[in-house]
């Protein structure tokens, strides 16, 4: 049975009321606040800086106009960025490693031909969407993008479909993976706010991820094909794919199971460790117990994978310890900027919490009406359409919206964190780097990017919330 929606938001909204009525400093907080994020898209978007200057920027004016002392600007943003690196940085480095090994190995191109050998053009769209969730499981989005975009320009070639037939359904599964499941950096960021629990989160993240999926990959790849007609070009990804085959350059590609297993091994040690804790709940010293909290921890599950991989993907294949050691220091070099931007987007997450934003936004929550799920949502929405990053829109919004989350059951605060998530998948746009990678990558206009890209992020982001709304009810 449900429990009782009144119930459940006077319990949310308990650490909000301390904050009082509203006064007008949390009207100059909210106008500084908008203001703030307002400078960043200008920068980005006209002046065309740098996103993580363009934070450090928006940062120092939300500390400077919004009344904190001086001697807390700078410390505000130095904490945010310094908590945001530790949870995710090193995630992101381990993912990149991962991401280039399967890259230059094959793994990925022995996944993606395997599946759509077994399938038949009409199940080509279907098969590229299960690929690419596959694929995404343990890589950050822009990696997985890279990654994946050379595969859907060869696979839209080979099946002769329109390219957005394809195209869509990979892009939808790696969006939807990026905002809604553990361990990319934007869920587990969620998760570690709100304090939820991992495995449920990853369990039903999963359950809301898959029809999203479907809805906006492959059945919205058939509009988007009639809106934007366009062939697959001749290269992409910098691989001319006229006359080349990814991975050919590797002597023992992996097969398609070790491949896959390699992907999914992360995954399989953190739902184990969610399983331990169910089954040992009440022996939290149980050695079992210890050692799979232990090595389900995302930090660990992803180090293992990545020493996994340098034997599947690495000696298994053919190269030698100095080509593997070159090939992980490449993958680290294009994440540096992702670095800074994640980093700085913590640090201007935090800058608003320092300022006391978060106490305003309780009091506007709790005279609403509105669930905390809509608030997170929307919130969310909001701050996505504003920075061009999901992960800095779930940065933010989870810590502000945190207050709002005690006294939640566990499931709720599962969901809460999955609204997020949604909410930070709406709209790419000309703020957004992945907008130009699509862009650029398949050769489309800007006009023809908004159709296809955009439009897809947006519809992915309702129905997923949808998904979280309809599960809120019933649980």
């Amino acid at each position: 049975m449900a429990p009782d929606s009144a119930a459940i938001r006077a319990r949310a909204f308990a650490a909000a009321s301390k904050s009082g009525s509203w006064h007008a400093h949390d009207t100059r907080l909210t106008v500084v606040a908008v203001m703030g994020i307002a400078i960043i898209i200008v920068l980005i978007s006209w002046a065309r800086m740098h996103p993580f200057l363009a934070l450090v920027a928006g940062s120092a004016f939300v500390g400077l106009a919004s009344g904190v002392p001086l001697s807390k600007v700078i410390p505000n943003f130095e904490s945010g960025v310094g908590s945001t690196l530790m949870e995710v940085g090193l995630l992101i480095a381990l993912g990149a490693m991962l991401g280039k090994l399967l890259a230059e190995s094959g793994g990925a191109a022995s996944i993606v031909d395997t599946l759509v050998d077994r399938s038949g053009p009409r199940l080509v769209p279907w098969t590229i969407a299960l690929a690419a969730m596959i694929v995404a499981l343990p890589m950050f989005f822009e990696i997985g993008l890279v990654l994946l975009l050379p595969i859907i320009v060869l696979v839209a070639r080979r099946s002769e479909l329109p390219l957005m037939r394809v195209a869509i359904p990979g892009l939808a599964g790696l969006s939807a993976l990026h905002g809604l499941i553990p361990p990319h950096p934007g869920p587990l960021i969620a998760i570690g706010a709100l304090h939820a629990d991992l495995g449920i989160t990853l369990g039903l993240g999963i359950a809301v991820a898959v029809p999203s999926v479907i809805i906006s990959g492959p059945l919205f790849g058939i509009v988007a094909a009639r809106w934007v007609p366009v062939a697959a070009p001749a290269s992409a990804g910098g691989v001319d794919l006229a006359n080349e085959r990814l991975g050919a350059g590797v002597g023992r590609p992996p097969r398609f199971s070790v491949a896959f297993g390699t992907i999914l091994f992360p995954v399989v040690l953190m739902l184990a460790k969610a399983a331990a804790d169910i089954v040992w709940d009440n022996s939290p010293k149980d050695r079992a117990r210890v050692v799979f909290d232990f090595i389900g921890e995302p930090l660990c599950a992803l180090f293992l994978a990545v020493l996994l991989a340098m034997v599947t993907f690495g000696y298994a294949v053919g190269f030698n310890s100095a080509t593997i050691r070159d090939k992980l220091g490449e993958g680290l070099l294009p994440i540096a900027s992702i670095l800074l931007i994640v980093g700085a987007g913590g640090g201007f997450k935090q800058t608003l919490i320092g300022a006391g934003l978060g106490e305003s936004i309780a009091k506007i929550a709790n005279n609403s009406g509105l669930s905390v799920s809509v608030i997170a949502y929307l919130l969310a929405l909001a701050l996505r359409v504003g920075t061009g990053s999901a992960t800095v829109a779930t940065t933010t919004a989870a810590g502000i919206i945190a207050p709002l989350a005690n006294g939640l059951p566990s499931t709720h605060l599962a969901l809460l964190a999955l609204a997020i998530g949604a909410g930070s998948l709406f709209l790419s746009h000309v703020n957004d780097a992945g907008f130009w990678l699509v862009n650029q990558s398949f050769r489309l206009t800007i006009a023809e990017t908004f159709k296809t890209w955009s439009v897809m992020e947006c519809l992915l982001s309702v129905v997923a919330f949808g998904f979280v709304s309809l599960l809120w009810a019933v649980t």
